[in-house]
């Protein structure tokens, strides 16, 4: 079957779904759009080129994953699942999701997944949806101590709101707190137990959650979207022996394009045989409309390439260089939470120089050509909105290709940011706080230092593709 679309940027292509169900993409000849808004893709295009992302939640997809975005897939409804949807039509879509789907259990050896979810978030509540009723509690890890939104952070997010959120911590040491952990489930018998991260930058225990959740008659869901990549690659432990229910972004470590799976283990379905029909339910019409096909052929795409031994390779590289960037920022003299890192992240402890100092190294690194993001760290003395950490990571400079020499000459830069910043002390009053940053980012972009800082990062990152094997 031949599908030809357009990439309005350069190329046209042709889709072409073989009989065995591969995906082959052909290039054509084609033209360029004169719309605005390629003319801005160009400009973004150049501006990932030109600087260094180290977001850990970002990466690059292959070429291959980008293509089949811009497919006709996007052109079709397919409310349902495969062989058994709302709309007609979906004789090639169905075939499409049933191969993603096979690939991912194959590649975690699971009885059940489903790649239909949005995102990661609308995944969460999925699985919130079918394991608990409104009220009934959920545990997860703080969100200033490196937990997500999703993980039932208390009032302004929906899993706080609608459900009963009781949240753990970690100790001094920066690692989760299981005394804290087991205390709290005997109190409050949670109904759900998440295994998760986002600015945690250290392995995830998941057989301790696993007793924690036995000796309260929990569910155990594993939030795995940071590690995902690393969980194949052997670079992490696995939950699949441990939790009931596992969800992952497809965009980050997984180098998909953006969405996310859910994934039932043997265990959950002898825990109950109807979960995975719980959770389809809670996808559609519980939550959502109808799937974006596109990015289920991405998932397919993505779930291929992380089955090839260079994958593995790819996960590997992405720990050393992890723990280069580790040593080359605490040589350097900054501080890290925890003293360094287990997994693809870091977090930049700045309270140790002044707190609420995240905001402003943030954007000073962003003119000098090196984006992250500002976190909180577990002992925040400031609040989320003004925090005084830094997140950073290795997946995206691994897949553009970069090893421990850049990393040590990343560390370098970072420190001179900082060094160059340090003094930005935030106002004590609120009110101040707008306008100063206002004015301290207009003097930022014209700071001479950050300027020059930035045209050696160019010179560094415009060697490297977006992506590489």
């Amino acid at each position: 079957m031949h599908s030809c679309y357009a990439d309005p940027l350069q190329l046209h292509y042709c889709l072409l779904v073989q009989g065995d169900g591969n995906i082959e993409l052909i290039k054509m000849k084609g033209s360029m759009s004169k719309d605005a808004i390629f003319s801005l893709i160009k400009q973004e295009e150049s501006r990932q080129i030109a600087k260094i992302g180290l977001i850990p939640s970002e990466n690059n997809t292959s070429p291959e994953v980008s293509q089949v975005l811009s497919t006709c897939l996007s052109n079709k409804y397919a409310e349902g699942y495969p062989f058994r949807r709302y709309y007609e039509g979906n004789q090639i879509v169905d075939k499409i999701e049933q191969l993603a789907i096979d690939r991912v259990k194959k590649l975690f050896k699971l009885p059940y997944v489903n790649v239909q979810p949005y995102s990661g978030s609308p995944a969460n509540m999925a699985i919130y949806f079918a394991l608990m009723k409104p009220g009934e509690t959920l545990m997860g890890l703080k969100l200033t101590m490196g937990g997500h939104l999703t993980h039932g952070h208390p009032e302004v997010t929906a899993s706080g709101r609608f459900y009963n959120s009781v949240q753990y911590g970690v100790k001094p040491d920066a690692r989760i707190d299981f005394a804290e952990v087991r205390t709290l489930a005997k109190k409050h018998r949670p109904k759900v137990i998440v295994a998760g991260n986002t600015a945690y930058p250290f392995v995830l225990e998941f057989d301790k959650f696993r007793e924690i959740a036995d000796e309260v008659g929990a569910w155990l869901v594993a939030d795995i979207s940071h590690v995902t990549g690393l969980v194949i690659g052997n670079e992490h432990p696995s939950p699949v022996p441990h939790a009931d229910v596992i969800m992952s972004t497809t965009h980050k470590t997984f180098r998909g394009p953006r969405g996310a799976m859910i994934m039932v283990t043997d265990r959950g379905l002898h825990k109950d045989p109807k979960l995975g029909q719980k959770i389809d339910s809670a996808i559609i019409p519980g939550l959502q409309g109808g799937p974006h096909n596109a990015t289920t052929a991405g998932i397919a795409i993505a779930a291929e390439e992380a089955s090839r031994s260079e994958f593995n390779k790819y996960a590997r590289q992405i720990r050393t260089n992890a723990d280069a960037l580790a040593k080359s920022l605490l040589s350097r003299g900054l501080s890290l939470v925890g003293g360094g890192t287990q997994t693809h992240l870091m977090v930049i402890d700045l309270s140790t120089i002044k707190p609420g100092l995240g905001t402003q190294v943030a954007y000073a690194l962003d003119v000098a050509g090196i984006y992250a993001n500002r976190n909180t760290v577990p002992t925040e003395p400031m609040s989320p909105f003004y925090p005084s950490g830094l997140r950073i990571g290795t997946p995206l400079v691994t897949t553009r290709g970069m090893q421990t020499q850049e990393m040590e000459q990343i560390a370098d830069w970072i420190t001179q940011v900082v060094e160059h910043v340090q003094g930005e002390e935030l106002p004590s009053s609120k009110k101040e706080r707008e306008s100063y940053l206002v004015n301290f980012k207009a003097k930022a972009d014209q700071d001479k230092k950050l300027l020059k800082l930035s045209k050696e990062v160019k010179e560094l990152a415009s060697e490297f593709p977006l992506f590489r094997w």
